[in-house]
């Protein structure tokens, strides 16, 4: 099975030399991400791609000084919701609405009982929770990098608090607790226009956020 063959491939780069990669690559790995599996469908987590060599450095001053994060050719950071809320929920359902057109009936039930989770759940709770649906989405992006023969490196330690404030995660309602991230070795050139379309709607609308790269339209 080709995909046992790429899991024999990949392993975990310890240095990079920031090879470019061809465009395509990156857009594979990001849809990837897109359709990975989460707990009810939410994806309650943004990835911001970051090119950026300035910035680049200034997260490696916070991350234990780990080299690959200024060697690589994009760090992907894989940042969840600080909070479960109702309003996010009902964000999701009308872009869900959007892409799929009328909902069934009993959505209106999975409804009740996701905000019914958001209100009796504490805010670290929801946390938790929503950090674990990204980590699904990290293990995603290793195994779509390693099919697209791109080398990569799951990591933490970075110092949270002073990433929030570097990246202003915080004001936009996104956690200050570890992150989660993938450095890309022979991964990207500006990232294209192009967004991809799946259950949970069109990637643009989703994620990624694109930090130090070309915006998507």
């Amino acid at each position: 099975m080709d995909l046992i063959k790429y899991l024999n491939w990949r392993y975990a780069t310890k240095r990079m030399n920031g090879t470019k990669v061809p465009n395509e690559k990156v857009e594979r790995i990001l849809d990837a991400i897109n359709l990975s599996a989460s707990s009810i469908g939410l994806q309650p987590y943004i990835v911001l791609v970051i090119e950026d060599e300035n910035l680049r450095k200034q997260i490696k001053s916070i991350a234990n000084d780990q080299p690959q994060i200024t060697e690589c050719s994009h760090l992907l950071v894989f940042a969840a919701w600080d909070n479960l809320t109702e309003k996010r929920i009902d964000d999701f359902l009308k872009r869900m609405q959007e892409v799929r057109g009328p909902l069934p009936s009993k959505m209106k039930d999975w409804e009740i009982y996701l905000k019914n989770k958001a209100r009796n759940s504490s805010a670290d709770d929801n946390f938790n929770w929503n950090a674990r649906q990204a980590y699904i989405g990290l293990g995603t992006a290793l195994i779509a990098a390693a099919a697209e023969q791109v080398d990569a490196t799951p990591m933490e330690g970075f110092d949270s608090q002073a990433l929030d404030a570097l990246l202003k995660l915080d004001a936009k309602g996104f956690a200050q607790r570890p992150y989660h991230a993938i450095r890309l070795s022979r991964c990207c050139q500006r990232l294209s226009g192009k967004s991809a379309e799946s259950s949970q709607g069109k990637r643009k609308d989703v994620y990624p956020v694109i930090i130090g790269g070309a915006k998507k339209t």
